[in-house]
């Protein structure tokens, strides 16, 4: 049986337009990849920027079920509030937290240099993590001194000084660059946040207008649902931290570990990463602990697996019952992923972005089994 020449010229045509479709697919898919590796950095900015907007955003929409009054005044009322406690908060405990902040970063630094002391006796090499020179400066500068006592000291050479002079200038602008790259990230995200809650509607909105036509209605759908997933799960996690800092601050108060209040801040900000903050966050507090002895250690680390049972299987299950609902194995291999591709960022916003692919793979499948009934 022969085939019509406009038949196979059709079925010709046909595949040359589904490769070049297929090549077109690729390329695009390649590049928005490249694209997210090269700018990941600006992109999880603007994600926690979002993170921020959809905060107040959902913070606002509370305040409106006790008053009513327009939506902008209602962010300014949330606004002030935050800036009144956090104000309080610098101005009651800005000297008692700078005290402990740093009594706590000298702490982390002896039990560092006790541990890989403690290694080096058992014959385990601590250089591999970073700890080499951290016990060995000190001993080999006192070393020297006693064993210099009584010989004369060289001047340092011009090039000495210009080397040194150079390092130092070099430390400086790294140190001065740090702060304006922190302190630009934080003004970023405040801009960004507040930009976003002040008019969600017209963000929304454009949103949606950027899909097909034919695909708003589902587009529509699934944007709501991602924010009001969002929002159920950022109030969640607020009632979370807060929760974890007063527990944390006040069972350290109680067995007398000093630095207690910084060590509750960072307890409770490190519980916005689920699991690996709860585990950060506790090894800090044994390690502050030890300084004190081994019953305020134990008592440390019995505390906080305490306040771990309770974030976890008390505070947790209540407060977010409807905001998520993702395995912890799926989600600590998702965190593991993003952590060690984008750093930091990536470990911290691991949770709302496998917030928003579950809840557009929970649309398509209840749709397929929809379509299929």
């Amino acid at each position: 049986m022969t085939i019509p020449a406009n038949q196979r010229l059709q079925a010709r045509s046909d595949l040359a337009w589904a490769i070049a479709v297929g090549g077109i697919a690729i390329v695009l898919v390649a590049a928005l990849i490249a694209f997210t590796w090269t700018f990941a950095a600006a992109l999880f900015l603007m994600f926690a920027g979002i993170l921020l907007g959809v905060t107040l955003n959902a913070m606002t929409n509370r305040l409106g079920m006790l008053v009513k009054l327009p939506h902008p005044l209602r962010l300014v009322i949330v606004c002030l509030i935050l800036a009144a406690l956090l104000a309080g908060v610098v101005y009651l405990g800005g000297a008692t937290i700078a005290d402990q902040a740093k009594a706590l970063s000298n702490t982390i630094k002896s039990q560092l240099v006790n541990a890989k002391a403690f290694l080096d006796q058992h014959g385990i090499d601590t250089n591999y993590f970073g700890l080499g020179n951290a016990a060995t400066n000190p001993m080999d500068s006192q070393g020297t001194q006693q064993s210099g006592q009584g010989l004369p000291r060289n001047l340092p050479s011009a090039g000495e000084l210009a080397s040194s002079g150079g390092a130092i200038v070099s430390q400086t602008l790294k140190l001065l660059l740090g702060t304006v790259s922190a302190v630009g990230n934080f003004f970023i995200v405040l801009f960004l946040g507040l930009a976003f809650a002040a008019q969600p509607s017209i963000y929304r909105d454009g949103l949606i207008f950027m899909a097909p036509a034919k695909y708003r209605n589902e587009a529509t759908v699934i944007v709501d649902r991602i924010g009001e997933t969002l929002e159920r799960w950022l109030i969640a996690q607020i009632i979370v931290m807060f929760a974890v800092f007063a527990a944390t601050w006040i069972g350290l108060t109680v067995i007398g570990i000093q630095s207690s209040f910084i060590l509750g801040i960072q307890a409770g900000l490190l519980a916005f990463i689920p699991t690996l903050g709860a585990i950060i966050g506790g090894l800090i507090v044994v390690l502050a602990s030890l300084p004190s002895g081994w019953v305020a250690g134990g008592s440390a680390f019995v505390l906080f697996l305490g306040v771990h049972a309770l974030e976890s299987y008390i505070v947790t299950p209540i407060v977010q019952r409807q905001a998520l609902d993702i395995p912890p194995a799926t989600l600590f291999a998702f965190q593991i992923l993003l952590g060690i591709v984008f750093g930091v960022w990536g470990l911290a916003l691991a949770l709302p972005l496998m917030a928003i692919a579950k809840v557009m793979i929970d649309y398509f499948k209840y749709d397929e089994a929809t379509a299929g009934i």
